[in-house]
């Protein structure tokens, strides 16, 4: 039911926890991969009473719905249990495909999750087939490889900063004098920025329904008339796109660090050509990155609004092409190509 969601939010707040805490920021950048699997540990530990929390409100949306009937507390105490273990199992599952097979296996699970319901979504598509919307059709295939085309360039393209180290002489010999260049990703933050502003946008939907059921008229009356304004498609577009591009900005700043690449650069006998080390690379560094940021942002939130736009222009859900499920497919796809590519080549070696 519940999936590796869980997991997930677990992880993305001790990624944002690390910027609170020094002791755990230092311990991602000093310690390295021992850091990692400390705050991997801390997010499988914070990941169970997120589960559980989430069962607990599933369920009651599901009693609330006449899903499932009343459950006595026994009951509803095992049922949140057996959830909660779901949950935990895949992650753990999850774990053991990124220990033992190829690729990030929490990724390959969510992939999974979403490619199994393409079989769905192709039957719908069948059944509301209509010979006179062909050149509809053809249009959505044409926008959708587009779409995908430049997903895979946005999320491969990357801009590369020189950098050249001093050289420097240990008795008859010269060592250093070598370049070679920083990569920094067009879309450091992910599909993160979408999964944030959809969680967002969710509240206040939660909050102005259950507020339209409230036994004052006035109050009653405002949160209908918010909750008619929000499901308006085109004002949730728009909310959903800047905090989006929002999003990016705040991940990109929390997860990236201008100031330690530029005090490794210094310590490592490093410099980028035409800039002084220290602060004037740390300033240098960040305008880039606030920079291709804008157009990693910009290039998510038009991800994320265009299933919306295309329904909107077709009227067809079945031809809603993009979305947070397009993203993590395509970096998914990528990144076990690459993984692939890298067992190929050890076993050559």
């Amino acid at each position: 039911m519940l999936g590796v969601g869980p997991f997930i939010t677990a992880s993305i707040i001790i990624q944002l926890l690390t910027m609170i805490f020094p002791k755990w920021k230092a311990m991602l950048h000093d310690e390295g991969e021992i850091g990692r699997q400390k705050l991997s540990n801390y997010s499988r530990i914070f990941g169970a009473p997120l589960a559980a929390i989430q069962a607990v409100g599933f369920i009651i949306l599901l009693q609330s719905q006449n899903v499932l009937p009343h459950l006595s507390s026994f009951s509803f105490i095992v049922s949140v249990m057996v959830v909660t273990a779901g949950s935990i199992l895949l992650m753990w599952v999850g774990e053991l495909i990124s220990e033992f097979g190829i690729g990030n296996g929490v990724s390959l699970i969510i992939f999974a999750g979403i490619v199994s319901r393409l079989p769905n979504d192709l039957n719908q598509f069948l059944a509301s087939f209509d010979s006179s919307n062909m050149p509809l059709y053809l249009g959505a295939v044409v926008v959708g490889l587009i779409v995908i085309a430049g997903v895979v360039f946005i999320t491969e393209a990357e801009r590369s900063v020189p950098v050249t180290y001093a050289k420097q002489v240990r008795g008859n010999k010269v060592y250093g004098g070598s370049s070679t260049y920083i990569p920094l990703r067009l879309n450091q933050a992910g599909v993160i920025p979408i999964i944030f502003a959809l969680s967002i946008l969710l509240f206040p939907q939660i909050i102005s329904n259950f507020l339209s059921h409230s036994s004052n008229a006035i109050v009653a009356a405002y949160a209908s008339s918010f909750t008619v304004f929000f499901n308006n498609q085109f004002v949730y577009g728009a909310f959903y796109f800047i905090l989006v591009v929002l999003f990016t900005y705040f991940y990109t700043a929390v997860t990236f660090d201008p100031k330690q690449i530029a005090e490794n650069l210094q310590r490592s006998g490093a410099f980028i050509p035409g800039v002084r080390p220290g602060d004037h690379t740390q300033d240098y560094i960040g305008n880039i990155v606030t920079r291709i940021t804008l157009v990693g942002a910009l290039f998510l939130g038009i991800i994320a609004v265009l299933p919306l736009a295309m329904q909107a222009f077709t009227s067809n859900k079945s031809l809603a092409i993009g979305g947070t499920a397009l993203l993590i497919v395509v970096s998914v796809v990528l990144d076990l190509l690459k993984k692939v590519d890298a067992q190929v080549s050890m076993r050559e070696y």
